[in-house]
Order: C-alpha cells, then sequence, then structure tokens
C-alpha cells in the first residue's frame, strides 16, 4: 500500500508540472516524463481521472490523443455513492465512501448526534435508518459531533436529508457530496458556526433476495449464485446495489450439501422496476442453479418482521418444512418461487439485518 501511495503522488507530481508547462498532457508525454511504460501512465491517468484529480481538456479525434490537466491532489469523490430508500416512515440512507475510515467516521459521529439512528456498516458502505422528521443536534469540535442529520423528510419522489457539520465533514458537503452518484442536488447554507446542506436523493424501494439450494455435493455454490445475481441485477438501469449476506442454517439436516448455508442479496431500485427485477431474480436463479430443488424469496422494504425473525432464527437450529416456509411468507407478503430451497431462501431474508459474526457460525 506505501508504495501505491507514494507512486500516485510522483505521478500526479509529473502530471501537475506537465500541466503547469505544456497547459496539458496526453499519455505518452507523461510516459516519457516519468519514465515509464505508456500502458502504466494509460492506468494510471484513468485512476487518477475517476478520483477527480485529473480533467479530460479534449478528447480523442483522429490521430490527436486525449488530452489531460492535472485539477488537485485531493480526491473529490470522497463520497461514491449516496441513495436513498423508503419503507413506510423510515428512510434508509445508503453511502459508499471512497475510504472505510470515512465510513466509520460518520457512522460514529451520526450516532453520538442521534442515539436513535440505526446504523450498519460493512467496509466502505454505511447504512443509516431514519424516521422521517426533523431532529436538534448541536454539532462543535469534539466532544460535540461534527456531523449531524437534523432533518429527513419525503417530498413527492424525492428525499431530503438535512446535514449540519463543521470541519472535514462541512468539506466533504460543499465540495464531495453533489458529485456522488445518486444525489439530484445539494443547496448548501453557510453559517457562522457550522454549514447546512440539504441533500436530495431520489425515494428508491429496497429490494431483499434470499435463494437457496443451488448447488449438488459435487457442483455449484449458493453464495457464489448470489454474487453473480447481484452483479447482474446492478447491471439494470435504476438499480444501485447495497451488499451479499450468508447465514449457517441447521447443521444436522439430513439432505444437506455441504455446509447448510443460504445466501440474501440487497439493493435499492426505483419503484417502476420492482417487477422486472423480480423476473429478472427468478429467471437468472432458474438458469444457474444446478439443483433442480433450488428456491428464492424477494421482499420489498428493509423493515424485518418480526415473525419473519423469528423464522430465521429457528431454520438455525431447527427443522423447518416447506408448509410452514409458505405460510410464513404469506403472512409477511412475501414473494417465494421454486422448491425445498424456499426454506433457506425465506430465513436467509430474516437473518440479513443480523450481525455477520452471528450468522456466520453456525447455531446447531
Amino acid at each position: 500500500m506505501k508504495g501505491v501511495i507514494k507512486r500516485r503522488r510522483s505521478y500526479l507530481k509529473q502530471m501537475r508540472k506537465l500541466t503547469l508547462r505544456k497547459g496539458s498532457f496526453t499519455v505518452d508525454d507523461l510516459a516519457q516524463s516519468a519514465g515509464i511504460p505508456r500502458s502504466t501512465a494509460r492506468d494510471w491517468i484513468i485512476r487518477l481521472s475517476d478520483e477527480g484529480c485529473l480533467t479530460v481538456l479534449t478528447p480523442p479525434h483522429g490521430r490527436a490523443p486525449s488530452r489531460y490537466a492535472a485539477i488537485s491532489a485531493i480526491p473529490r469523490i470522497a463520497c461514491r455513492k449516496i441513495f436513498t430508500a423508503v419503507d413506510g416512515d423510515i428512510v434508509e440512507i445508503v453511502h459508499e465512501c471512497l475510504s472505510s475510515a470515512c465510513a466509520a467516521f460518520c457512522a460514529k459521529h451520526h450516532a453520538k448526534a442521534n442515539p436513535d439512528i440505526r446504523i450498519i456498516r460493512q467496509g466502505t458502505i454505511l447504512r443509516e435508518f431514519v424516521r422521517m422528521g426533523r431532529y436538534e443536534s448541536k454539532v462543535g469540535l469534539w466532544p460535540e459531533p461534527a456531523v449531524a442529520v437534523t432533518g429527513i423528510w419525503q417530498e413527492g419522489d424525492e428525499i431530503i436529508q438535512e446535514i449540519r457539520s463543521v470541519g472535514g465533514p462541512a468539506f466533504s458537503l460543499t465540495g464531495m457530496m453533489s458529485r456522488a452518484e445518486g444525489v439530484l442536488r445539494v443547496d448548501i447554507v453557510k453559517g457562522e458556526d457550522a454549514t447546512e446542506g440539504c441533500i436530495r436523493t431520489q425515494a428508491l424501494r429496497h429490494v431483499i433476495i434470499g435463494i437457496d439450494n443451488t448447488d449438488r455435493l459435487e457442483e455449484g455454490a449458493t453464495f457464489a449464485l448470489a454474487i453473480a445475481l447481484l452483479d447482474y441485477l446492478s447491471e439494470l438501469s435504476g438499480t444501485f446495489p447495497i451488499g451479499h449476506h450468508i447465514a449457517m442454517l441447521w447443521q444436522a439436516l439430513p439432505e444437506k450439501t455441504a455446509g447448510n448455508s443460504c445466501s440474501s442479496i440487497e439493493l435499492a431500485v426505483v419503484p417502476e422496476k420492482l417487477e422486472l427485477i423480480r423476473k429478472a431474480a427468478v429467471r437468472f436463479v432458474g438458469d444457474e442453479s444446478v439443483s433442480d430443488g433450488w428456491g428464492i424469496a424477494i421482499k420489498t422494504g428493509f423493515i424485518i418482521p418480526d415473525l419473519l425473525h423469528q423464522y430465521g432464527l429457528k431454520a438455525r437450529t431447527g427443522l423447518i418444512t416447506c408448509k410452514e416456509a409458505r405460510q410464513c411468507a404469506r403472512e409477511c407478503g412475501i414473494y417465494t418461487y421454486g422448491g425445498q430451497g424456499i426454506i433457506g431462501s425465506l430465513a436467509a431474508i430474516g437473518l440479513a439485518h443480523e450481525p455477520e459474526e452471528t450468522i456466520i457460525t453456525p447455531g446447531f
């Protein structure tokens, strides 16, 4: 990692020198100046362009190559994605950060400002569940929180987050968040003691998909199919991938193929794509499964009913029948399709928000 950082700093310095001296530069200019292969120069230009440190002055035209100019050594897109989903009067705010440390910092300070916010963090992904309303939160230097969600509400098909911040978070609010994928607009008001802003995002719908029994003893793996499904659905327009979960179920199940684990994936979608997502998911799992007993369960919304949660916990410690699974799905309004695999598919949804360390450890 230290070597990568050192090379990044060195190449960016070369790009700044070329920009100052010539006004712009090409891939060949950087390769010659830095004494590196052309392919390496091209890779670093693409990487730093994606980070917002370079701008494309002129695209390639005929035999004339692209010309670039350095902007800054500071990435302009530390906030990669910000999007929101709604379930009743609860809003899920999803941040995908460039750095896991940034995600941890925001999680710490948001929770400090409002202990009622429920937070799930997985690496660079920060998920916050907030009830709509206004919140009185003071921000400042430690021990005060540096950033707070002071309000969240819905206007038509948009969600508005009101943020108050100082220091680094204020820099992010004013200079980075508007460039994040999923953000429609950011309105900023700079006060004497803090910076406030309203972040507008689309009101999406949350979808949890559980799958199980897609493999055989000698072939296939449910976790791999689940990851492939998430990648496939993420390619559809209007979808935002959130994550993948693995849960270990009852280990004494006689007909288990291996470890008896199930998988779920989560994503946010524009409301009009819900039916398309359902059909695409069923078709994909049916085509890719190597077992005839595969099953899929699909839930709209991120709130896990207690009945479904208890069902998931029971599946980790004992036998559940298909009849019980279908009854639970009906009572919880969850779509299911397939064979014996619907048992684990439904359990995967019920366990989706359990701590990772808990669900990847067998409950026996």
